[in-house]
């Protein structure tokens, strides 16, 4: 049985791991770049945890999956979900990505947003599954452009990459 519970500060080295883990999906598409980024630095994601806004997913104790999450432009935002590869197709991504939009919700948020690659089968079609949509660029607020930008500056725009919303 999967539990999901809010992330401690204890549970930072595993979510970086866990982060590593899942990275290495991408090298079978030959993204060794995206494989080889480092994982959220331990500041980010104590403030994660600070906040409220981090969550863990857990199997018999041991943690197998996180997401993290923010608001950006009046709206929750997805920043990270990351399943350990032992422990995919449980369906544990889409718990916690619930847990976001149950948190976004309750925030009296109106939206999830992300980012991802479109055409990567566990991103744009697995986000389309979920209910996520794809934000076309002109539709973007300020903050979620800026989100985008940075992506294209740290030259993760190697594949079709874009925004998407799912409405709560």
């Amino acid at each position: 049985m999967v539990q999901v519970r809010p992330a401690t500060l204890d549970d930072i080295p595993i979510m970086q791991d866990i982060e590593v883990d899942a990275g290495e999906m991408f090298r079978a598409i030959g993204l060794d770049r995206v494989a080889d980024d480092p994982p959220p630095a331990v500041e980010v994601l104590a403030d994660h945890v600070r906040s409220g806004t981090v969550w863990v997913a857990e199997i018999d104790g041991a943690v197998v999956g996180y997401a993290a999450a923010s608001v950006v432009d009046a709206e929750g935002h997805l920043d990270q979900v990351s399943v350990r590869r032992s422990a995919a197709g449980r369906g544990i991504g889409s718990l916690l990505v619930g847990q976001v939009c149950e948190w976004a919700s309750g925030q009296g948020l109106d939206a999830v947003t992300l980012t991802t690659f479109v055409n990567v089968p566990w991103n744009g079609p697995y986000y389309e599954r979920l209910g996520f949509r794809v934000l076309p660029d002109a539709a973007c607020g300020p903050e979620l452009s800026a989100v985008r930008q940075a992506e294209r500056n740290a030259g993760l725009d190697v594949l079709p990459r874009g925004a998407m919303r799912r409405h709560l």
